[in-house]
């Protein structure tokens, strides 16, 4: 692991992914202004915490039940398009 400041230690990772996804991550990283390390460690944290969230959900589901139709229909809703 490096430590290019006194907050944040990083780790080199290396990875493989298919051409196409390459191509298309760079151009996404270029397009958000963004390092590729940077806009590839955004996409993890996101990730993670989509996993997070997934977990409450089945945590609450567990308690209390599956989510209706309409109680998702309204979360729907809230949220917007």
């Amino acid at each position: 692991m490096k430590k290019y400041d006194e907050d944040m230690a990083v780790e080199r990772l290396t990875v493989s992914i298919e051409a196409e996804l390459a191509t298309a991550v760079r151009d996404a990283a270029e397009a958000d202004a963004q390092n590729l390390s940077a806009w590839l460690a955004d996409a993890a944290r996101r990730r993670l915490a989509a996993r997070g969230l997934r977990d409450v959900v089945t945590d609450w589901e567990t308690e209390h039940g599956a989510f209706t139709e309409q109680e998702l229909n309204d979360a729907q809703a809230r949220l917007g398009p």
